[in-house]
């Protein structure tokens, strides 16, 4: 009686009913709202932890550097963060031989050909692209204009001199392409004749290249090999897994220790201001702008949905400013959040990594520029040339390690008749400017893999058609032949003396 009520002549529920079935559907509600909060903490939570240590990191630096830490403490410090970077470094040479050597096992002689043609036009575009940006961006703003009296002893630094010459540079890239030892390849390159250390990466890059190939040519010979570097590379992703959640604490040090390190900031600043913003604003200009716009153009998709998937790698080449210890990270994301087959990705990004360096080419062009300004030389159109030329060839070269591109500015300088003796000053705020230029330099790699993705599944697609197309035809040339069988007088006349044989056999046998 209290519960219902009449109104002409039907019932209705009450009001505590009413309020009821309410509570219950914002109870459901709520449980929805909190469901989907969930899953979207589950699903981002290491995006938010590496985010959350760069900022913590920033902090604790700023704090602890009040503190006027000695040599010793100054190392304790770091030691978290210097272990991320070994973790990285420690896997990058079973990541890219691996999957090197796996991706180009994978993929038939034809389609490497063709994806490896496009990956080269791609990268050799873009890179000429970004050293355009940088040498328009340095005539516009200028940064050594009316900096004539900034030299490295008013800030301090010792002065960096190189004497090697342009074409030593090319013939040592031609020497690290090919190894005489592929063991010390593993720890060791080659600059002017010696050796130093560090992984020559060029030339263990290709010869992974060549040696999956020759697996391929093998044939049932070399699938045995090929399972085995299949597996090795699964077993390696899976370690990289575990090493991306020490990444959020590991940047946390490393960020701080960067922030402590630093000297007088705001004299580097104010300095060499104008020079930093102009690098910061190509990175901008071309990681924001060009680069998505290529993806645009190729795919017809969105690139900011594409790389909103790459928050963690690009977090990482922010902190590490290392786009070889980018790798793991970005091979994992590229293919767990954007769906990139994995023939592309382990084939395309090791060689992207090591070869495909627009963020270093903005920033070597502006350095040049501005080297000459500080000089007060003006560059003719011949020697502007020779820095695009140059700045895009000597990447391909450019370590994927910290401060690695400083000393491809040397070779532009030496190309283009211009004293070494001011690169100090590069190196002197390179922490900060290095930093966009590792972000630019993996987001061209992953947009690259991603347009490759994307070409491949059209060409899959349309081959999918082409044999069904193929497949109709046949189904329909069986089909008019039998369709023939039964109305051709010759075949019905052939039937039925073959008829008349076999009774007449039979008859005979009988």
């Amino acid at each position: 009686m209290g519960g219902k009520s009449e109104v002409n002549g039907h019932a209705m529920p009450g009001s505590a009913s009413t309020d009821r079935i309410i509570l219950e559907q914002t109870e459901e509600l709520q449980k929805s709202c909190r469901e989907k909060l969930w899953q979207f903490l589950r699903r981002n939570l290491l995006v938010i932890l590496t985010v959350s240590g760069v900022l913590v990191g920033v902090g604790l630096g700023m704090l602890v550097r009040s503190m006027d830490l000695d040599r010793a403490q100054m190392s304790h410090f770091a030691f978290p963060g210097e272990m991320l970077l070994r973790m990285l470094k420690m896997i990058i040479l079973p990541l890219v031989v691996c999957s090197l050597v796996s991706g180009a096992a994978s993929l038939d002689t034809r389609s490497l050909g063709k994806l490896g043609g496009i990956a080269v036009a791609y990268f050799l575009v873009t890179t000429l692209i970004a050293s355009g940006i940088g040498v328009t961006l340095a005539f516009i703003i200028k940064p050594g204009v009316g900096a004539g009296a900034l030299n490295t002893n008013s800030l301090g630094l010792e002065s960096v001199s190189s004497n090697k010459e342009t074409t030593d540079s090319f013939l040592d890239l031609a020497r690290n392409l090919f190894p005489a030892n592929l063991v010390a390849a593993a720890f060791r390159s080659v600059p002017v004749g010696t050796e130093t250390d560090g992984m020559n990466i060029l030339g263990l890059v290709l010869f992974a290249m060549v040696f999956g190939v020759a697996l391929r040519k093998l044939g049932e010979e070399g699938e045995e090999l090929i399972r085995f570097f299949n597996a090795f590379n699964e077993a390696t992703m899976v370690l990289v897994s575990w090493i991306m959640w020490y990444i959020p604490f590991g940047i946390v040090f490393l960020v701080g220790s960067k922030i402590v390190e630093m000297e007088d900031v705001g004299l580097l600043v104010t300095s060499l201001g104008k020079y930093i913003f102009a690098s910061i604003l190509g990175h901008i200009i071309h990681g924001g702008v060009v680069l998505p716009l290529i993806y645009f153009g190729f795919t017809r998709k969105n690139p900011f949905s594409f790389l909103s998937g790459l928050i963690t790698p690009f977090t990482t080449a922010f902190a590490t400013c290392s786009s070889s210890a980018t790798l793991p990270s970005m091979i994992k994301c590229v293919e767990e959040n954007n769906g990139v087959d994995k023939r592309i990705s382990r084939f395309i990004l090791p060689i992207g990594a090591t070869v495909n360096m627009d963020g270093a080419a903005i920033f070597q062009c502006i350095a040049a520029v501005f080297i000459a300004q500080l000089n007060n030389t003006e560059l003719n159109a011949g020697q502007i040339f020779t820095i695009l030329v140059t700045a895009t060839a000597s990447s391909v070269g450019a370590a994927g390690i910290p401060a690695g591109g400083i000393i491809t500015i040397a070779i532009i300088l030496e190309a283009i008749g211009l004293p070494t003796n001011d690169l100090s000053l590069m190196l002197a705020v390179d922490w900060i400017v290095d930093r966009t230029t590792t972000v630019v330099n993996v987001e061209g790699d992953a947009l690259g893999a991603g347009i490759l993705h994307h070409i491949n599944q059209q060409e899959m697609k349309k081959q999918q058609h082409e044999d069904k197309e193929l497949e109709v035809v046949r189904v329909d040339a069986v089909a008019n032949v039998e369709a023939e069988e039964e109305t051709s007088p010759l075949v019905m006349r052939q039937t039925k003396d073959d008829d008349c044989s076999r009774t007449h056999l039979g008859i005979i046998h009988s």
